[in-house]
């Protein structure tokens, strides 16, 4: 996690990553989401570790579930469970799995695993809000850029821009993993998405992305971290 020694904002995570051992080979996708993720939770998220599962918080679900260091970390940093959890990463008696684990970790949403999911679900949970009448929470999707590889991301785009799911905003990290290339914000605007692409690692503007839903449409934030 070296690459993140000289950002600011994030210090008080170093000793929190460095507590994460075991799962080295995919320690570039954590490093790939660490600032989105920090700047949710610090800056934007409306969610009470206290009371984790309050029905009027904002839902975060984490599709690129894969290395969820920096996932991990920032919980434990914001209070959702104890530090020491840390020291443990997928142990025999640890709830910290390479896939975070809804059941066990306080704070996560959904369990992560084959990927291209989530961004359904997201859609479900935003569905099922609108139906309660539960107009404030807003549903936070993390993805990674080459999750839209898979024709569910595409369904769930699609439907989520015709059923005007106004409360629902993906976050696309860009680290150029695809295996192709294109304008990946015109993938949801084309089915009446608003969006921003940004500098995945500048917390101002990701704070100014995340925020910028016009409250009519869903919103997309392409994070770009080729760095």
């Amino acid at each position: 996690m070296t690459a993140i020694d000289q950002r600011p904002g994030i210090e008080q995570l170093l000793p929190l990553l460095g507590r994460l051992t075991g799962d080295e080979k995919h320690e570039l996708s954590a490093e790939s989401t660490v600032d989105v993720i920090w700047v949710l939770y610090d800056r934007v998220l409306r969610v009470d570790p206290a009371a984790p599962g309050a029905a009027g918080r904002d839902r975060f679900l984490v599709s690129k579930g894969h290395g969820p260091h920096a996932y991990y970390a920032v919980l434990a940093a914001k209070g959702f469970f104890p530090a020491a959890w840390l020291d443990d990463l997928a142990g025999p008696d640890s709830r910290l799995g390479h896939h975070a684990d809804r059941t066990l970790v306080p704070g996560v949403e959904i369990g992560s695993g084959s990927l291209g999911h989530g961004l359904g679900l997201g859609v479900g949970v935003a569905l099922g809000l609108r139906a309660q009448g539960l107009l404030d929470p807003r549903v936070y999707v993390l993805l990674g850029d080459a999750e839209l590889d898979e024709g569910s991301n595409h369904e769930a785009i699609a439907y989520a821009g015709a059923a005007g799911l106004a409360s629902l905003t993906a976050i696309v990290v860009d680290n150029r993993s695809a295996s192709w290339r294109q304008d990946l914000a015109g993938v949801f605007t084309v089915h009446g998405w608003t969006a921003a692409t940004v500098d995945g690692r500048d917390h101002d503007r990701l704070e100014r992305a995340l925020r910028g839903n016009l409250g009519s449409r869903p919103h997309v934030v392409v994070a770009e971290v080729h760095s």
